[in-house]
């Protein structure tokens, strides 16, 4: 058996007589008090810069830290409690994921333990809603557990820092996995609790971590066992998809796996139907009134609020159905909208999808398979569908957030002399240039698009105080205008192969002045092969458009092909990075 360093208890809050349950509770509740969420995490993963680490706190809250306690009685449990200050009233329930791994560290019966949790709400330092984690197994004095306590105390295997996923959509459950392994920190296990119906993902923290705590846990509500079981598979590839937390059958995994697109269609459905706008967040509505409001059949529509409640899109309480924050997400009138991606997921991109096998078999996308020509030109010749994927585009701005403070941008906002010129090229309907724009008002932008596209643009960004600095030029890749200072391509290269990739940016090259610099906004399929939205991306591009998701190796091959220099690249958002490149 190998040995390992006791734990330590946080310094600030812990004295060298306070090795009782009291004082680990007292510490523990302290810790959690006084943190703050972007400051733990930068501690927690000290890899973490500037982008990354503002992109895992947009995604991440410090929710608590945990302790397991061994009172010999519930008197005593609430009375220690009460002397922490902490509420004494917090609901018991069974834990399952604890109570499995005591009884495989200590080689005892499950029986044996009756490990409950507890959470006790505290505020902190900016008043958010937190808990202390209370794991507790009794031990009256003389019992024959004993010795599981003395060890527990002495180690605190289950003493762990936990981070709530804020949206927890498996796509970014699997890019937060992907981002905590590539700070070194370990997979170590995690399970899915039936009694409160969420989801949790433990890691070891990297060796370089600034914390006492040795354990990171995220916590996402549902039932995400499918996304377990790819983390489970990387701390324990001989352990099955079950790991540590029970078996589950490979059959219901894959039957979890199958019915994917009902719930792709069932969130469509919700936004076709309007049903975000007739409901509210904090209000229940019964299932008849909506019915009546969105003019649907009252059964049926029942039916979908059942599974969209499943899926963690709406609450059913006593009162009837109200949103959550997610389903809010559906909402056309909400700040960030995505509508309209479900509409585009749900419609054309879905249907192509029911092409893949053709994609793969012929190398052709399923779209063109599917309505003889290539997504772009289909959607321009029907403009209600190029209005629809220009707002889905738009819907995935988070990714843009700390775009702005890019040091390329911020040295052309700060530079003497003239003002300096950003040129954004296909940037849709301005997302982008508008936010470069408006973080730095001594810039100018120049806007590249489709004539039809500019007309919204300069519809958009004229109602904003950044209209007067932006030029709108139509054109296409061939059009690149000369003379820029810093010149912009998101999600562009995607779209293509590498020949037609090749091409835009020997355009991009030809237009840019030697001192000019370029940014390249694409998602980055990982070098080892590691779980990543980009892996995702991949397939819906060959699907949908022809071109790929690329590795950061790839893209400096291709711009090194048409005289430019990869210097660097920093993550953004949801899997997303900047790639950096300038004139050789």
């Amino acid at each position: 058996m190998h040995s390992e360093p006791p734990f330590t208890m946080p310094a600030t809050t812990m004295t060298a007589a306070a090795v009782d349950d009291a004082g680990r509770l007292s510490a523990t509740a302290a810790f959690v008090r006084e943190q703050d969420t972007c400051d733990l995490l930068s501690r927690v993963l000290p890899g973490l810069g500037g982008p990354e680490l503002r992109a895992l706190t947009d995604q991440c809250r410090f929710a608590h830290a945990a302790v397991l306690v061994f009172p010999p009685d519930e008197d005593t449990l609430r009375r220690e409690l009460a002397g922490c200050a902490l509420p004494t009233d917090a609901p018991a329930q069974p834990s399952v994921v604890v109570r499995e791994r005591l009884a495989a560290r200590h080689r005892r019966a499950l029986a044996d333990l009756d490990v409950r949790i507890l959470r006790p709400e505290v505020r902190g330092p900016a008043g958010e809603h937190r808990a202390v984690e209370v794991f507790a197994l009794t031990v009256p004095p003389g019992s024959a557990l004993s010795p599981i306590a003395t060890d527990e105390r002495r180690r605190e295997h289950e003493a762990h820092l936990a981070f709530d996923v804020v949206r927890p959509d498996p796509l970014v459950l699997r890019g937060l996995l992907a981002s905590f392994a590539r700070q070194g920190a370990a997979a170590d296990g995690g399970g899915y609790n039936l009694h409160e119906d969420g989801t949790v993902f433990y890691f070891t923290a990297p060796a370089d971590t600034k914390t006492a705590y040795r354990r990171v846990e995220l916590y996402a509500s549902g039932d995400h066992r499918d996304v377990l079981a790819e983390h489970l598979g990387a701390h324990d590839a001989a352990a099955g998809p079950a790991g540590e937390h029970g078996e589950t059958q490979p059959a219901e995994t894959l039957l979890r796996l199958l019915t994917g697109a009902w719930t792709t269609q069932a969130l469509a459905a919700c936004a076709q139907l309007r049903l975000p706008e007739a409901m509210d967040r904090h209000t229940g509505t019964p299932a008849a009134e909506l019915a009546r409001t969105v003019g649907a059949h009252p059964e049926s529509l029942a039916t979908l609020l059942r599974y969209l409640a499943m899926l963690g899109v709406v609450r059913d309480g006593p009162d009837g159905f109200r949103l959550t924050g997610v389903g809010a997400l559906l909402d056309a009138r909400a700040p960030g909208s995505m509508r309209p991606l479900a509409l585009m997921y749900g419609g054309p991109f879905y249907q192509s999808f029911a092409h893949l096998a053709h994609t793969v078999r012929s190398g052709q996308p399923g779209f063109e398979h599917l309505y003889g020509e290539n997504h772009f030109d289909h959607f321009a010749r029907h403009p209600e569908l190029a209005t629809l994927f220009d707002q889905s585009m738009v819907s995935s701005a988070p990714i843009f957030e700390p775009l702005p403070a890019h040091p390329v941008l911020t040295a052309a906002a700060t530079a003497p002399g003239r003002p300096r010129t950003v040129v954004d090229i296909a940037g849709g309907t301005g997302e982008l240039l508008g936010r470069i724009l408006t973080a730095h008002p001594t810039l100018r932008g120049i806007l590249l698009e489709r004539p039809q596209v500019l007309a919204a643009a300069r519809t958009r960004l004229a109602a904003t105080p950044v209209g007067a600095r932006c030029d709108f030029r139509p054109g296409d890749f061939a059009d690149v205008p000369p003379g820029g200072d810093v010149y912009v391509l998101s999600r562009v290269l995607h779209d293509w192969d590498d020949d037609r990739c090749r091409s835009i940016l020997r355009h991009c090259a030809d237009a840019m002045p030697g001192h000019a610099d370029l940014l390249v906004v694409e998602r980055l399929l990982p070098a080892d092969g590691a779980a990543s939205l980009a892996t995702a991306w991949d397939l819906h591009m060959m699907c949908n458009t022809g071109g790929r998701e690329r590795t950061a190796e790839h893209y400096a091959r291709l711009l090194a092909d048409c005289g430019l220099a990869l210097v660097g690249h920093t993550p953004l958002a949801l899997g997303a990075h900047t790639l950096h490149a300038r004139r050789t």
